[in-house]
């Protein structure tokens, strides 16, 4: 096995912790998507206003509010192991970077 300069571990670590992000990511861009879906079926029915009584936003707020942490709920154990695995990747790359001495620098 072929060792690696220490520069391009680093970058592989770090690649690999840019996928988990994404992966962190798309699972909330599905759940917005979702709720966005959802949000026409959260409207109150018109028959109400007609009636006399406004529409109540906090009725609605209260809607989405529930239908999120429903849909949320759903996804939660994925969202937690990704985070647990993001928290490992950026302990692991700090303590590489010290281990190598290796200065933080931001790409352009």
């Amino acid at each position: 096995m072929v060792a690696l300069d220490p520069r391009t571990r680093l970058f592989r670590m770090e690649e690999a912790r840019r996928q988990t992000q994404h992966q962190l990511d798309m699972i909330e861009r599905q759940i917005m998507r979702r709720m966005t879906a959802l949000i026409p079926q959260l409207q109150p029915k018109r028959k109400a206003f007609h009636r006399g009584r406004p529409p109540d936003p906090a009725a609605f707020l209260e809607r989405y509010r529930s239908n999120l942490a429903a849909i949320t709920a759903e996804r939660q154990h994925e969202i937690d192991a990704l985070s647990r695995k993001l928290a490992r990747q950026d302990d692991a790359i700090a303590a590489f970077r010290e281990r190598y001495r290796i200065e933080h620098t931001r790409a352009a």
